[in-house]
């Protein structure tokens, strides 16, 4: 077979060119650490490794949204910390002002204090996250959810809690159910003095003695004073059934009655009264609002049934703030376990793209060292077929 000068000298480029091409090659991949540097190097690796960007990218959006989330939450648990705090703080000063001995002045002061922690709270239930979004407007508050307007609070948002998600938790909390689901009363029925008592009577907030027993329906109680007995009658005043009929009265001792039970004291007069009715729904501010006016009230039994009411439902609407405080710590502690199960993945999917399209750099300067052995091997080759040449040969 015979082969001509310029085939030889063809056949010696193109190997130098090709040994070229596989040494800038592989110093490309030695330069971006990636074994993968355009689709076409390998067409299924690219498509793993997009996969792996993609799910990377919505983790990290995900990640974000939650650490919106979780500081919002923990804002809210922390406000609500600050209510619980006021809460207890009324409270005392509810307990202050049954002291008999404290005069108009002493619980002028008391109920003044009063206000200024029922604004307060006010201020806390509006409080907004860094983003100035309501942490207590639940579905949805343009601007403050809760607005006094002066006959009383109201909430403008809109009722009802946002579920957590797979990968996030609520921002924002359900304010009606945190500040304005209180019950009034004991929680089941409530207790109040007649408008036109002349006596030292009062009751305490009464407990339940058989569940199954409760109506839902009124009752009067009614007072009778014939010289040195008193007695009474209970009337439900829903079905007009008399209950019970010319019961003895004795300071301290229980009046129980379909399933319900609650304690007199006091001197009752004759035609004196206590209603009682099926516990309603009420709110923080209208429990402080009634203690309020009760604890100022000038007669002594109306006080103590205040301040006997106001003292239940602050712990029912303490109750409720703590419950909340609880949830959001629940939610809390989820947007901690959703953050570790998304690190996981993330070092999952890292590793998945990494063997996809890094190179192994151990690996990639070994054949770096190859190809430009080869190289420099080519390079010595062509400059010995340059002088392979007939008429050299002949010129010497």
């Amino acid at each position: 077979m015979r082969m001509s000068t310029a085939n030889l000298y063809e056949k010696s480029l193109q190997n130098l060119y090709t040994r070229q091409s596989d040494l800038a090659s592989q110093q490309e991949r030695l330069t971006s650490g990636k074994r993968i540097n355009r689709a076409s190097d390998d067409p299924t690796a690219v498509a793993q490794a997009e996969r792996a960007h993609t799910r990377l990218g919505r983790i990290a959006s995900d990640q974000r949204a939650l650490e919106v989330q979780r500081n919002a939450i923990s804002l809210a648990e922390s406000t609500l910390g600050d209510a619980a705090g006021v809460m207890q703080r009324l409270r005392e000063l509810t307990v202050q002002a049954g002291n008999g001995s404290l005069n108009a002045s002493n619980r002028a002061v008391i109920t003044q204090e009063m206000r200024g922690l029922r604004e307060q709270l006010l201020a806390l239930a509006n409080t907004r996250d860094a983003n100035a979004n309501p942490l207590f407007g639940g579905l949805g508050s343009a601007g403050a959810p809760f607005v006094d307007t002066g006959a009383g609070v109201v909430f403008n948002g809109i009722a009802g809690q946002a579920a957590a998600g797979e990968f996030s938790v609520p921002g924002v909390m359900d304010g009606q159910a945190v500040w304005m689901d209180v019950a009034s009363g004991n929680g089941s029925f409530t207790s109040a003095l007649g408008g036109t008592n002349t006596g030292s009577l009062w009751t305490d907030t009464g407990q339940v003695t058989n569940p199954s027993a409760l109506t839902g329906n009124q009752y009067t109680i009614t007072f009778n004073v014939t010289g040195s007995t008193t007695t009474y009658n209970v009337v439900n005043t829903t079905t007009a059934t008399p209950v019970a009929t010319a019961v003895p009265y004795v300071d301290g001792q229980a009046i129980q009655f379909d399933g319900l039970s609650l304690v007199p004291h006091g001197a009752p007069a004759n035609g004196d009264t206590v209603q009682v009715s099926p516990s309603a729904t009420t709110d923080v501010f209208s429990v402080i609002d009634q203690a309020v006016a009760g604890i100022g009230q000038a007669s002594a039994p109306l006080r103590n049934q205040a301040s006997t009411l106001a003292l239940a439902q602050l712990d029912s609407a303490l109750a409720r703030l703590q419950a909340a405080r609880s949830q959001a710590g629940q939610w809390m502690g989820r947007a901690d376990t959703i953050q570790t199960a998304q690190e996981g993945r993330t070092v999952q999917l890292e590793a998945d793209r990494s063997r996809a399209e890094d190179l192994d750099m151990v690996q990639g300067i070994s054949d770096f060292t190859k190809f430009q052995t080869g190289y420099q091997a080519a390079l010595q080759s062509y400059a010995q077929v340059q002088q392979l040449s007939l008429f050299n040969f002949i010129k010497g």
